[in-house]
Order: structure tokens, then C-alpha cells, then sequence
């Protein structure tokens, strides 16, 4: 099987948009290939963060996984930082990836903002980082949005330059998996920005812990617009946060939107906005519950985690030295 990395960031409880955007992809593919799921502490601090919140959060990211159905008996669920190979290789990379391919990384210049001259230089060099998770555990293929792509691309060219530089065929090439329809849940108050943690409003996103009556109050809020729903994919064109709301209902039930279309066409948004919320409180109460019971018991939590980082450690250990072998550093005997 083929081995598969990806990571999620300890940032907040995980959004609608977390989840079927990215975690709920990551539970069949351990039916088929060789999973490893990453909570990224080490990316977590390249901004701003709250460092004694930061471990109660990696916890919270972790039992989140778990209760979307990630199970530590049927993949390798771990925490970055304590898996060591990743600073290692990744400072590495940071001598392999040359500054041009850094300038070029757009996350960057978004998440730095005007004020660029004081961002943290791990933010900068954040995507070496990344491309060490990945080349750790000499992984092929990595579930990315399309924001990650360019990510992945560097990813490659440091490969490549580390075989080039080296003479060796060390590192393997990754191919991106693109996750499908539902990559993408959009903001309850603006269908043209994805769902976030960051935003402001928290009406503007479902997290995985909302209760019913949080869900039923935010999808009530949820920005519309006064025509009925249309029969046809093409009528959504020019109406985001209708193509949104018609996303997420295909996305909890299993659907495609022109089956919610069908069933739904010449709908207003106050009935279609019933049928939602009842489907989101029942597809979202068991992830909550089991969450819930996750968390009472940290300790349980912590020794998966722990469990998780010892068979990382045992594929990326060896990777990594003989990366360092391949660099040509005295080894420690």
C-alpha cells in the first residue's frame, strides 16, 4: 500500500468545514493505504498562539480525529514535536530549498500580511517544514486542498534538488490528492470565503462542538438570498451562499447537489434551512458525544498519541539518519 501523510493544525476546535473538507477524507483512505495523521504543534506556533492553551489544544485536535472515526489501532495518530526526525530533516531542507522558491510561496505573503518584516521567520520557512513531515516517512501521496498545492510542488523541488545535489534516488516524488466537492464549505455569512476558524464571527462557521441549538440558530442566520432554490446546478451560479448551504446538505447526507436540487427545487430558504439543521444535528451528535467522552479521559487520549508517536518514530528514525548519512554528518555511535 501506498503510504499517505497529512497533518491538521491544533488551532480551535475543528470547523464544518475541517471536517468535510479534510478529516472525513481521511477515514476510508486507511482502508487502502498506509495512513499517517499528524496533529502539526510545530506549525501551530509559526504565528501568534497562546502557549498555555497550546497543549490543551493538541489534545482536543487529537480526541476531534478520533471521534470522526481516525482510529489509532488502524493508522499511525500522532503529535509532531514529538516525533523528532521532523526538525531535523526539516533543517535539512532549509539548506536545500533556495530563497526564490521561499518568495514565491503565496500562504506566505497572505498570512504575513502588509506587515512582513516583523512575521516569524518559521513562518517563512514554514513550507520546508512541511515538506519533512512528508519526506519523513517517505510517504507518496499527500490529501491537499487547492491552497496546499504550491506547498506540495516545493515539496517535490526540494526533493528533487536533495537527490540532484546528493547523487542519490533518496527521496520518492509525492502525488496530491485532491479531495473532491465538499473540499470547500463556505462562510455562513459570506459564501465567497471559506468556512474559518480565524473568522471573527463565530455565525459564520459550524464547529464540531455546537450543540443543537447552535446549529439550528446559525443555519437560521445563514446569509441567503430571496429566490427559491432552483432546479438546476446552472441556477447557482451566481448565488454562493445558496451553492453552500446546497454543499453541505449533499455533503451530511451522501448526496451530490443536483440530488438536493431535485429534491428540494422551488424551495424557499426557510424550509430548506429546516431540513439542513436536522440533518447537520444528526450526522454531527455522535462526533460530539464521543468527543465528549474522549476528553473525560485525557489520559487515554495522550497514551494513543503516545502509542502513535513510537510507530512514527520507527519509520521516520531511520529515513531521517540516513538522510543525515546521505548529508554527510559524523554519525553518533
Amino acid at each position: 500500500m501506498q503510504r499517505v501523510f497529512s497533518g491538521i493544525q491544533p488551532s480551535g476546535i475543528p470547523t464544518l468545514g475541517n471536517y468535510l473538507g479534510a478529516i472525513r477524507n481521511w477515514v476510508p483512505m486507511m482502508d487502502d493505504h498506509e495512513c499517517v495523521y499528524c496533529v502539526v504543534d510545530l506549525h501551530a506556533i509559526t504565528q501568534a498562539f497562546d502557549h498555555r492553551e497550546l497543549a490543551r489544544a493538541t489534545r482536543e485536535m487529537a480526541a476531534a480525529l478520533i471521534a470522526c472515526g481516525v482510529d489509532p489501532d488502524r493508522c499511525t495518530l500522532f503529535v509532531q514535536s514529538h516525533v523528532h526526525a521532523h526538525t531535523r530533516l526539516a533543517w535539512i531542507f532549509n539548506c536545500v530549498a533556495r530563497i526564490g522558491w521561499l518568495n514565491r510561496m503565496t500562504q506566505f505573503k497572505d498570512k504575513a500580511g502588509k506587515d512582513r518584516e516583523n512575521a516569524g521567520s518559521g513562518l517563512y520557512v514554514y513550507p520546508n517544514l512541511m515538506a519533512a513531515d512528508i519526506h519523513a516517512y517517505h510517504a507518496t501521496r499527500v490529501p491537499v486542498g487547492e491552497d496546499q498545492k504550491q506547498h506540495l510542488e516545493l515539496a517535490n523541488d526540494i526533493a528533487q534538488k536533495f537527490n540532484h545535489d546528493f547523487g542519490v534516488e533518496f527521496f520518492p516524488n509525492i502525488e496530491p490528492m485532491i479531495q473532491g466537492v465538499a473540499a470547500r464549505v463556505m462562510s455562513l455569512r459570506d459564501g465567497t470565503k471559506k468556512m474559518s476558524k480565524s473568522d471573527p464571527s463565530d455565525q459564520s462557521r459550524i464547529n464540531l462542538t455546537d450543540d443543537a441549538d447552535a446549529i439550528a440558530l446559525k443555519i437560521r442566520r445563514a446569509k441567503t438570498d430571496p429566490e427559491p432554490l432552483p432546479a438546476e446546478l446552472a441556477g447557482l451560479e451566481a448565488r454562493p451562499e445558496a451553492r453552500n448551504l446546497v454543499g453541505i446538505l449533499a455533503a451530511v447526507t451522501n448526496a451530490t447537489p443536483a440530488e438536493v436540487l431535485r429534491d428540494h427545487a422551488g424551495k424557499g430558504f426557510g424550509a430548506f434551512k429546516e431540513v439542513l439543521t436536522e440533518a447537520l444535528v444528526a450526522h454531527l451528535s455522535p462526533i460530539q458525544a464521543e468527543m465528549t467522552r474522549l476528553l473525560a479521559d485525557p489520559a487515554a487520549v495522550d497514551a494513543a498519541l503516545r502509542k502513535g508517536a513510537d510507530r512514527a518514530s520507527a519509520i521516520a528514525e531511520p529515513i531521517v539518519t540516513k538522510a543525515e548519512e546521505i548529508v554527510g554528518f559524523l554519525p553518533r555511535r
